[in-house]
Parts: C-alpha cells; structure tokens; sequence
C-alpha cells in the first residue's frame, strides 16, 4: 500500500473515531442523567461544554500542526482526549467532574481536524485532494451512525460508564497505530508554498505550479522551513472568507438538523425517533456516502480538465449548497415518516456532497498554512454548536 494512501486510512479512522467517542458520550451521559434525576437544563450545559474547550483551540491547533508537524499535534490531541475520557467519572451525580473533563476532551480535540489537514497537504497532491479530504471528514458521519447503531447495546449490557471507557481505549488503540504508520512528509520546496493567495485565480495558477513539485507517491520533496504565520493576509483574503462564511453555513444546517432532528420527528411528524430503528442512521450513512461523492466529482472535473481548480470547487460547493436549501425548505411540508425521513436524507446527503468544494480549499489556496486556515474556518462553523442547543 502507498504510503499516502496508508495516510488517508488512519486519518479517516482518526475522524471516525473522534466521532464514536462525542456520540458515546452523549448516550452514556443521557442514560447517567435519567438514573441521578438531573434536569434538563443541567444535561444541556454538560453536553455542550465539549465544545466550550473545542471552539477556542481550533486556531491554536492549526498553529501547533504547523509549527510542530500534524503527525506530533495528532499524537498529543488522542493522548490527552482518550486519557480524559478514561478519567471521566461514571456517575452523574456530581457534574463539575464531568464538565471537566469534557471541556479537556474539547479542547484536545480542538487540533485533530486542523492536523489532519496539514498532514494532508504534504502528502497529497491538488488533483487527489478533494477525493482524501472528503473521504477523511466522512469517518465523522460513519463514525456517528456506528456508534448510534452499536453503543446503546453496549451501555445496556455494561452500563453507561463502560461506553465511557471503551471510546478511551479506543482513542489509545488508535494512537497506537498512528505511532507505526505516521509520519510527516514535510514541506513543498520553495517560501511561496505557505503564500495565501488573495483571489481563487491566484489559486489556481499557484496550485497548477505546485503539481511539478509532488512525487509520484505524493509525498513532498523537502524540509518545513521556518517562517512566521501570515496572520495579516490571511485575515484579509478573499479566499480565506470565503471557506469561513461557506464553514459556516455549512454547520449551521448540519447542527440545525442533527440537534432538532428529535424534536423535528415528535412535534412535526408525531413519531417517536427511537421508534425508527435503523432508520434514524440513514441520514448520516447517506452523507458519508455523498461526502465521498463530492470528493470524487471535484477531482474528476479537474482530472478531465471540463474546469480548473477554483472552478471545480465552486461546482461541486454550489450544487450541495443549493440543494441542501431546497432540501432544507422541503422538511416542514413532510407529512409522515417516509416522507419525514426522506427530506432529512436528501438535505444531509446534499450537505455532504459540498464537503467536496469548500472543505478541500483550505489545501488549494495555502498548501503550508492548510491547518491553520482551517482552525480559522472550524472556529466559526463550531460555534453553531452552542448557537444551536
């Protein structure tokens, strides 16, 4: 297997296993809640103190992968996470432990997806990127549907504490892989890699200039040569704004879905989620699919050369943007549970067919500095995530 393709697989593993670990909480945590008596508002403030700690290290997380490499901030982020789930305390009847706790598993969390991106953007080159990309953040939507198929059993047959412990050793069991197979390939030659370009046709010509500089297996060709983080033009870049607002667009309907979708199917539709079955996890299989479909179609477009890098981008972004619109518009007219389940489908699938634009651009326009552009974009799309509860 390449070396690169070994890459992809234990980062996509790396997203599906962050994800199990944030969906087991949420069970395990429900199910402590309901036997200490804990109130609603309470349950609420716990379950969203993760992000407490994951919105505010997502800008620091891209520097550290920049500055130390996404291979040794990957190492620390599951250490500290899978080490803070383990310590979590199993019963719910003192809540400031577990509170805790979860704003430390946030805040080591906070650098997995900015390092992801950085070890990508040294080991993949522009017209393979969109496929690796999407194919590493939809580990986040199988990850999230194996844990709701699979972890309620284990929390009835061993209690909710055991979840607790099981995602921990799971974060260690992939840390342990990592220490085998990671590595970082470095920096491309030359200081205009790290440049971030001010519009998508300096993009363009600037990744095209790239591609001579990848080797076959896609790893890069020389050493991380120190420089000091352009702040100031990133903050005034066009580009870099654009995947801000399109970020956070995009987790604005995801977390409006994913945090209402039970409410959704018992005020709008009188259904019972739990009553659903399997069919409550067909939202998020139908995304893992479409996010990889995305990643396909853009790197089709500019294999065949029908566009260029920007453009192929804004295709694949303006379809599941539009689409997921219209989707979205189409789910208070649902009138029972097909229908119901139908239009959820259609506006997560369509929501991850735009992961192909607008997640991978961060490569596109600073190749270097990826990880830290994507702290700057993750920032602003997670803090839906309190904006939404």
């Amino acid at each position: 297997m390449e070396p690169k393709v070994t890459i992809v697989l234990s980062c996509f593993l790396a997203t599906l296993t962050a994800y199990v670990e944030r969906v087991g909480f949420s069970i395990a945590f429900t199910d402590m809640a309901k036997h200490s008596k804990i109130d609603e508002h309470v349950k609420g403030n716990v379950l969203s103190a993760f992000y407490w700690g994951y919105g505010v290290s997502q800008i620091p997380g891209g520097w550290a992968a920049q500055l130390y490499g996404g291979r040794r901030t990957l190492i620390v982020s599951f250490l500290a996470w899978s080490l803070a789930s383990l310590l979590t305390p199993g019963n719910a009847s003192n809540v400031l432990p577990i509170v805790i706790a979860r704003v430390c598993v946030g805040l080591a969390q906070g650098g997995l997806i900015p390092s992801v991106h950085t070890v990508l953007s040294q080991w993949i080159p522009p017209h393979e990127r969109a496929r690796a990309v999407s194919l590493t953040t939809s580990g986040m939507y199988l990850g999230s549907a194996a844990a709701m198929l699979v972890l309620p059993s284990v929390a009835a047959a061993f209690g909710p504490a055991s979840l607790l412990r099981l995602v921990g050793l799971l974060g260690l069991s992939w840390l342990a892989m990592w220490l085998i197979v990671g590595r970082d390939a470095g920096a491309r030659r030359g200081s205009a890699d790290g440049r971030i370009p001010l519009t998508a046709m300096e993009a363009e010509k600037k990744s095209d200039r790239q591609q001579p500089l990848i080797r076959a297996n896609g790893s890069a060709s020389a050493a991380v040569v120190a420089a000091p983080p352009p702040w100031g033009r990133m903050l005034r870049s066009s580009a870099v704004w654009a995947i801000v607002v399109n970020n956070f667009a995009f987790h604005y309907a995801f977390y409006l879905v994913m945090n209402w979708l039970p409410t959704y199917f018992d005020s709008v539709l009188r259904l019972e989620l739990a009553s659903l079955g399997v069919l409550k996890t067909l939202p998020y299989l139908v995304m893992f699919l479409m996010s990889n479909v995305g990643g396909w179609l853009g790197d089709i477009l500019i294999i065949s050369r029908q566009h260029n890098v920007a453009a192929a981008r804004k295709a694949v972004n303006t379809i599941g943007m539009v689409s997921a619109i219209v989707s979205l518009m189409l789910m208070p007219s649902a009138t029972g549970m097909i229908s119901g389940v139908l239009t959820t489908t259609l506006t997560m699938g369509t929501l991850g067919l735009s992961r192909g634009g607008f997640s991978v651009n961060h490569m596109d326009i600073a190749p270097k500095y990826a990880g830290m552009v994507m702290g700057i974009s993750n920032t602003a799309g997670r803090h839906n995530g309190g904006l939404l509860q």
